[in-house]
């Protein structure tokens, strides 16, 4: 669906109000983007491009402004930021919104101004006439989370886009490497195109060369290190972060947090719950769900509750001050290895 919309944008076909929610904040941003550049140029830009707070300014302002006609050029932009009167959440600020009157402006928008509605929240409320108005009269594009398979197909189309094709190893390789953050992915892929032009595909190996290690990440390859009982790899990771300035607090909070899920997941998983189900359960993306059922059977209950008792204990001495805290991680990574 989104892709549909971006399509339509860069073929200059214009809707005059975009709704844009959810909580992946890429696809929110790309698409406004992607508008903005399509519709104005830069001159245009200078003139015909506004951006208004809703949290602190009445719509009202921004419809005046909408129904203007443009200082010159065929159209304008206007960028509505977080309309939380279209949840259910009661808003902190004390503005007041004359919604009677954008419902009359859903009706009949002015036809030279593309309007973009910005609401980074999991969910509207659908029983708000405003809202029901508001889906039914704009472009909409909800930007949730993708699921495993349509973030493959979005590293594949990425890279398309660029004349370069992964092959299916190599991308499942850079999820694992990189995460679920769709920033983080697509510079990455970007950055692997930019490299693979000339052999126009990418590997394994090349993924494996080039692609940068969130901290989340390194923490995952760490336990897995720990799980094949391979403690000199996994003591050169954790000194590689330390290298690179990662306060081992944080260290211990994403160790402990990984054998959290694990727990969780192994639990859940028992208990018949599928991927996605835990998923939506622990408020995590399937992909974690899926790395961490892989760990979760290398585990024992008895070794996974001893693991995390050993965890809290270790950082109750790091936050109490008793033990050098680096060297704490050490020991800590020498129990896990028993």
């Amino acid at each position: 669906m989104v892709l549909d919309i971006w399509r339509k944008i860069k073929q200059r076909d214009f809707a005059p109000i975009y709704l844009l929610y959810g909580t992946e904040a890429y696809l929110i941003n790309e698409t406004k983007q992607l508008l903005l550049n399509e519709a104005l140029n830069e001159e245009e830009k200078d003139f015909n491009f506004s951006v208004y707070d809703l949290e602190d300014t009445p719509i009202d302002v921004a419809l005046e402004d909408a129904e203007t006609f443009p200082f010159f050029g065929e159209r304008k932009v206007i960028f509505l930021h977080n309309p939380a009167f279209l949840t259910a959440e009661k808003s902190k600020e004390k503005i007041e919104h004359n919604l009677v009157k954008f419902e009359a402006y859903l009706k009949e928008p002015a036809p030279y101004t593309v309007m973009v509605i910005s609401a980074p929240y999991e969910k509207l409320d659908e029983r708000k006439k405003i809202t029901k108005e508001l889906k039914r009269t704009a472009e909409v594009v909800e930007a949730k989370k993708l699921k495993e398979h349509e973030l493959i197909n979005w590293v594949k189309n990425r890279a398309k886009s660029s004349g370069i094709e992964f092959e299916p190893n190599a991308i499942e390789q850079l999820l694992a490497l990189v995460g679920t953050n769709m920033f983080m992915i697509t510079s990455e892929v970007d950055k692997l195109a930019l490299y693979a032009a000339d052999q126009k595909k990418i590997d394994v190996n090349l993924v494996e060369k080039l692609v940068s290690r969130s901290l989340e990440q390194n923490i995952f390859t760490l336990i897995e290190k720990v799980v094949q009982r391979k403690l000199d790899e996994a003591l050169r990771i954790y000194y590689d972060l330390l290298k690179q300035n990662e306060e081992p607090i944080k260290i211990l909070a994403l160790l402990a947090g990984q054998f959290r899920l694990i727990y969780q997941v192994k639990e859940l998983s028992r208990r018949g719950y599928g991927q996605q189900q835990i998923a939506g359960y622990l408020k995590t993306h399937p992909f974690r769900v899926k790395l961490a059922l892989g760990q979760a059977g290398k585990f024992s209950d008895e070794e996974l509750a001893s693991i995390m008792e050993m965890l809290a204990e270790a950082d109750y001495q790091m936050k109490t001050g008793g033990m050098n805290k680096s060297l704490l991680i050490e020991m800590v990574l020498f129990r896990l290895k028993k």
